[in-house]
């Protein structure tokens, strides 16, 4: 196996063949490590690398496995978003200069990590605050999609997925408030699956960041299989969330004959949605495929009624609320300032409230879909990705409509909570990735899997790599 199949093999695949004596971690390390430097330049992926330090626990995590100790992940190098991945004696930045207090002990995903013998390499970017659909900060820049330098891969997890993407790591954490992991997933190509809320631990002992933006994040990561992801979770999810088989023994399974329901419309966000020709032949080309392997597929569109009226007032609430935690706000972009003022001019707290109480009735009448259907079919977000810089300068309002115009179709499972996924599914005619959307009944990402795992296996896309992959300009 030469160096770029190794780069793109997959946290799933360099984990056996550590365990096999055929790749050592110290390997995997350097060819990251010298991937990262050669590539990033160009990406902006990364706030930071470990190099020595990621060395170092490469080398022991040899020594570890020559001495007989296995662990799911020993010795394969992982990067982790710069939020809620908080390392002792690092700040955690989230995409900012506003915090300046260093951890004072790991996160719970990064104890887990390091439990299954995860060697850590780097942090990634993130816009401010993780609020937008977009990767870019006046802090640290802008980052690039592999596919095409001059656009975004996406946000808020946009550098998690531009370094998966060009093969500097194997998997990258995410985190999803509205679309965080599942946006950059789609627009780069990769798995990307928001787990059931409360699955993964968020935060820490010091910041346990239970409710964060209202009940409506999860923690979860972006990788180029569902392999990948499965072993992710069995990792990091919590023993009392985890089901009783595990995840990576799911995802390997074939599904049953399921009903599945195809649906195109979008809600209503803030703005009437855009979704693209091309957006909408991924998703009818998808239902065709599940259709010719045995699944019955319906056009069917949930209730989504007024939501999102609810969850525009639960996303602004949960930025009000991480912008009242920074350490120094008057840092913050202008931009990033006005949501607090936002949030007052929709109704303020009391808005807040009823929003996260309404989630309850929200459910009711959109989980009635789940009556006639085990999984629901969506387009991830409603056009490929856009330019960098599409909203550089733009006020609060503008760039939040901007956004709810191009990705409508993934918050409302955060406020409702269920597990659902960015799946790979073709590209355009200029090769951008285009995806779609699956959702599952709550607590349910063992349908999701099998499902992304059966399309996957009759699509393949994780041989695809992207012109930046091998350096600018340059087709891998």
């Amino acid at each position: 196996m030469d160096g770029a199949e190794l780069a793109f093999a997959g946290i799933f695949r360099q984990a056996e063949l550590i365990r096999a004596g055929e790749v050592s971690s110290s390997e995997l390390a350097d060819l990251y490590i010298e991937r990262i430097e050669r590539l990033d330049p160009d990406l902006n992926a990364f706030r930071s690398v470990w190099a020595e330090r990621a060395l170092a626990e490469a080398g022991q995590a040899d020594r570890r496995r020559a001495a007989g100790e296995q662990g799911p992940l020993l010795g394969v190098p992982v990067a982790l978003k710069d939020e809620f991945a908080d390392l002792e004696g690092d700040v955690t930045t989230i995409g900012t200069d506003a915090f300046e207090r260093p951890a004072r002990v790991d996160a719970e995903v990064v104890r887990l990590l390091r439990g299954a013998g995860a060697v850590l390499i780097g942090k990634t970017n993130l816009p401010e605050l993780a609020i937008y659909g977009f990767t870019e900060s006046k802090t640290f820049g802008a980052t690039r999609n592999p596919w095409d330098p001059a656009r975004n891969p996406g946000g808020s997890s946009g550098g998690s997925a531009a370094a998966v993407a060009a093969g500097m790591i194997g998997a990258a954490s995410g985190s999803d408030g509205a679309g965080s992991i599942r946006i950059p997933a789609a627009q780069c190509g990769l798995f990307g699956l928001k787990p059931q809320r409360g699955r993964v631990p968020l935060g820490s002992v010091e910041h346990p960041h239970t409710e964060h933006w209202r009940g409506m994040t999860s923690h979860g990561c972006l990788t180029r299989s569902v392999l990948d992801t499965a072993l992710w979770l069995d990792v990091t999810a919590t023993a009392a969330a985890k089901p009783p088989r595990a995840f990576v023994e799911i995802a390997r399974s074939r599904p049953a004959a399921l009903r599945i329901a195809v649906s195109t419309r979008p809600p209503r966000l803030i703005a009437p949605a855009i979704v693209s020709d091309a957006v909408v032949a991924a998703v009818d080309d998808a239902a065709d495929l599940l259709r010719a392997v045995g699944h019955r597929v319906s056009r069917r569109d949930p209730d989504y009624g007024l939501v999102g009226n609810n969850v525009s007032a639960r996303y602004v609430g949960g930025i009000r609320d991480d912008i009242r935690s920074a350490a120094h706000p008057e840092r913050l972009e202008a931009r990033t300032r006005g949501f607090a003022r936002l949030a007052a001019a929709m109704g303020g707290e009391r808005a807040i409230a009823r929003a996260v109480a309404a989630e309850q009735a929200d459910a009711r009448r959109i989980h009635a879909i789940f009556d006639e259907c085990d999984v629901l079919v969506t387009p991830t977000v409603g056009t490929p990705p856009v330019e960098v810089g599409r909203w550089e300068g733009a006020g609060t309002l503008r760039t939040l409509l901007g956004m709810s115009r191009r990705l409508p179709f993934t918050a409302v499972w955060n406020h409702l909570g269920n597990p659902a996924a960015s799946v790979p599914f073709g590209r355009t005619t200029s090769g951008l990735p285009l995806s779609i959307q699956l959702v599952g009944r709550p607590d349910d990402e063992a349908t999701l899997l099998s499902v992304a795992a059966q399309i996957e296996a009759e699509r393949p896309w994780a041989e695809r790599k992207p012109p930046l992959s091998a350096g600018l300009g340059a087709q891998a």
